[in-house]
């Protein structure tokens, strides 16, 4: 078992700095989206925030696949298999190498002898069928399918094809008078795919499945397609500037979403939402390292009143 990255304590203040006076705003670049990211051309149209404040918003329809890298692997197939065959695992602790040698030695992780992920020739138990993948990734798993490596396939999903979200963001970011936790989609990613709300660790493990990432972080579920639980420096624009990682996504309160920082490394200026403002690029927030299960810490603008905080639940499987 490997564990790829401790779960970084990210420096958070106990305060709120952003308020309606607020005077630094970085809006919302649609030229920033790589090519293909989005699926129709971005719409700009009235919208309603959750303050009551009418403005502006981009309607932005992102692809639901990545245009710069191709997804998988997920689960590897025998544990023989090292850390290349496979994706990452977050618990809201650690990130884990997907390996066979993980796999092996989940009973030992979790402290519970109820795992058992592979047969007796040491292949690994991996959802291998869409109606596989179905019962596996929804909420009252399909008993057969308990102590299986949960991946999703493009080719499973309606059509063989990338399912497509629209979402709205406000042209230019409203600061709120306080901070709010993302209860839903968290915002989108420079290369066409939802930032989604944390993954249900809990109803996961307890169904004693794994439900993959790939090396960026994301997978499919049959609902949704694939997604992004956790940022690792995928889509990515840009280079760093002065230390700063570079800008990857932008959150549904319309400010940007850059890089985390390695641990040790976070600035000391960094707010409670791993949010800073710098003269490059504005206020900006920094993702949550991956081990935390959650991208963005919590939102500091008013997003689009009929979505709510965050915009419609996100998710992965089990839901």
């Amino acid at each position: 078992m490997t564990s790829r990255n401790a779960g970084r304590k990210t420096v958070k203040k106990k305060i709120t700095v952003w308020t309606k006076s607020s005077s630094a705003v970085t809006g919302l670049d649609v030229n920033q989206f790589l090519d293909g990211a989005l699926a129709t051309d971005a719409t700009k149209e009235d919208c309603t925030l959750s303050d009551g404040t009418e403005t502006t918003c981009y309607s932005l329809t992102v692809a639901g696949y990545p245009t710069d890298h191709d997804v998988g692997p997920f689960c590897p197939d025998t544990i023989t298999d090292g850390a290349d065959k496979g994706g990452i695992w977050f618990d809201g602790e650690n990130v884990y190498d997907l390996s066979g040698e993980f796999i092996k030695n989940l009973a030992g992780t979790y402290d519970d002898d109820g795992w058992h992920m592979y047969d007796d020739e040491g292949n690994v138990l991996v959802t291998e069928t869409a109606e596989e993948f179905e019962g596996a990734a929804r909420p009252d798993v399909d008993p057969d399918l308990e102590n299986h490596c949960v991946e999703g396939k493009l080719e499973w999903l309606d059509n063989g094809e990338p399912i497509t979200t629209t979402v709205q963001i406000p042209v230019a970011p409203v600061a709120a008078d306080s901070s709010a936790v993302p209860t839903g989609n968290q915002g989108v990613t420079l290369d066409g795919v939802v930032i989604a709300a944390s993954a249900p660790v809990d109803a996961i493990l307890g169904a004693y499945t794994i439900a993959a990432f790939d090396d960026c972080g994301g997978h499919f579920n049959p609902i949704e397609g694939y997604h992004l639980h956790g940022a690792v420096g995928c889509s990515e624009v840009g280079d760093a500037v002065d230390g700063d990682p570079p800008i990857f996504g932008y959150a549904m309160d319309g400010y940007a979403v850059h890089s985390p920082f390695e641990s040790g490394e976070e600035p000391s200026d960094l707010d409670e939402c791993n949010g800073h403002t710098t003269k490059a690029d504005g206020y900006h927030y920094h993702a949550n390292n991956a081990a935390e299960n959650q991208v963005v810490q919590c939102l500091v603008g008013e997003t689009v009143a009929t979505t709510g905080v965050g915009g419609p639940p996100g998710g992965g499987p089990p839901g």
